[in-house]
């Protein structure tokens, strides 16, 4: 199944999704006993959709307009947790490009997961723009990556339970300024800019695809600049979860950007950063593409 977050009007409606007919169906019309909250905040339905099955046969369907996806999950206070250098290849290029104040070539592939976090104001949609800010458009680098999505919360998860945990998967584009990620030494304001997590177009179950060997594309004004496979994880899925509910208790709705592979704009001779008008495509299969343009900001 498909789950989405749609703009109605001055509102929001979850969803379940026909990507091939662009239709949908609200959820408030399957499912009656729906939490009312739920209605526009998918991770507030997440613990009932886990107990809960499609009918045989939808009626009524509603003409989907993907202008007006929004990300499945934009509702604080859920986390959007992300994974630093978590392709072998990428966190070469990053030791490498002079941008990475936490290694060195020598010691690039990190030995236990980097986490950090995105505040929920970077959260935009789909289609959204990713913004060019007067003072941060020096450095704005893409970075393509799988996204996980939690339905069942807990702490001290561990590796072999972590996977029952997994509500789906969506997309996310870790949008960075790079030249405030090397300013600052770390990487939370360089990554922090409102408007720089693009995410969806919509959640796809776990029971739909197989984490483990998906394509992670980005194409930059058509042209592919990321292409690799989630088999190339240094650290995969479960051992995240378990990593992170170590430390914190996952919640239904939390997110978890796994990590971008090789081909960012800093792995460039010189870099490639987005300028105003790029079109920037993350395409992931199993689930879908989000399409963003950068477009300076007032």
């Amino acid at each position: 199944m498909k789950f989405a977050t749609i703009k109605h009007q001055s509102d929001y409606v979850t969803a379940v999704v026909d990507p091939a007919t662009k239709t949908y169906w609200p959820l408030d019309e399957i499912f009656s006993a729906l939490p009312l909250e739920a209605t526009s905040d998918l991770a507030a339905a997440i613990p009932f959709l886990l107990g809960a099955t499609l009918p045989d046969k939808l009626e009524g369907a509603t003409k989907l307009d993907p202008a007006n996806l929004w990300a499945p999950i934009a509702h604080p206070p859920h986390n959007i947790m992300c994974v630093g250098k978590n392709y072998r290849a990428h966190a070469n290029e990053f030791a490498k490009s002079g941008f990475d104040s936490s290694s060195s070539p020598a010691d690039a592939i990190p030995e236990f997961p980097i986490i950090f976090t995105k505040p929920s104001t970077t959260i935009s949609g789909p289609a959204s723009d990713i913004p060019l800010v007067v003072g941060l458009d020096q450095g704005v680098d893409y970075e393509c990556e799988l996204a996980v999505v939690i339905g069942k919360g807990g702490r001290g998860i561990s590796r072999d339970d972590a996977m029952a945990h997994v509500f789906g998967y969506t997309i996310v584009n870790d949008v960075t300024a790079r030249d405030l990620q090397q300013r600052h030494k770390q990487w939370f304001l360089g990554k922090g800019v409102d408007g720089f997590c693009p995410m969806g177009p919509w959640i796809v179950t776990a029971d739909e695809i197989d984490y483990r060997d998906m394509r992670v594309i980005c194409r930059v004004n058509s042209e592919v600049r990321q292409d690799a496979s989630t088999r190339d994880l240094i650290f995969d899925v479960p051992f995240l979860i378990e990593t992170i509910s170590a430390v914190m208790t996952l919640s239904p709705g939390d997110v978890i950007a796994t990590g971008t592979p090789e081909g960012v704009g800093i792995g460039f001779k010189p870099p490639s950063f987005l300028k105003d008008g790029d079109v920037v495509e993350c395409e992931i299969t199993g689930i879908g593409t989000i399409r963003n343009v950068v477009k300076r900001a007032d």
